[in-house]
């Protein structure tokens, strides 16, 4: 990609991380181990450590540079703290145009819009800037809030994926859904 995003929402700032700003995202996931752990992979300890935030940066960073991943983080309004992040992975060009969305938000900031705002402002430059023409995100099925945002950003729902990926240890059934660029 050519530039480094930056979009401006009400409570901070969308970016992408450089790998020295791995702190930011070690302490975002340290703090929200917990939170996260039922809608995530098993994590090893290295997962969580400065050094393995460092690798994981640099690895995202990459990919970032040839296009086919943004990883998008929100910092906070002095930008000294990550407070959510919305990943677009794999994403595909060609007759595709389109990529898997992943996300999560700092416990603190739960239920109180900051992932629809963060999400539509992002989704916005995806379908812009990128002219990507389709987003895929799926969600465990007893995940209510994903479902209800990602309702509310207008994803359809697609399908239902038997043992789809394996979440906190265990194989887990997920719905598929997906948001086509209206300009398409």
């Amino acid at each position: 990609m050519d530039t480094m995003p930056t979009i401006n929402i009400s409570r901070g700032v969308i970016t992408v991380l450089t790998p020295d700003q791995a702190s930011l995202v070690y302490q975002y996931y340290l703090a929200n181990r917990d939170h996260l752990a039922p809608w995530e992979p098993k994590r090893d300890v290295a997962f969580h450590s400065l050094s393995g935030w460092q690798e994981r940066l640099t690895n995202s960073f990459e990919l970032f540079q040839q296009g086919i991943m943004l990883p998008l983080v929100v910092l906070n309004q002095q930008k000294s703290e990550m407070i959510a992040c919305c990943n677009f992975s794999n994403i595909v060009r060609g007759v595709f145009q389109a990529c898997h969305l992943g996300y999560s938000v700092d416990i603190r900031y739960q239920g109180m819009g900051l992932m629809h705002e963060a999400l539509s402002c992002s989704i916005s430059y995806l379908f812009e800037q990128l002219d990507l023409h389709r987003i895929m995100a799926n969600y465990l099925p007893n995940n209510l809030r994903s479902e209800a945002l990602l309702k509310k950003l207008g994803f359809q729902k697609e399908g239902y994926a038997k043992s789809y990926l394996k979440i906190n240890g265990q194989w887990q059934d997920h719905i598929l859904t997906a948001l086509v660029n209206p300009k398409h």
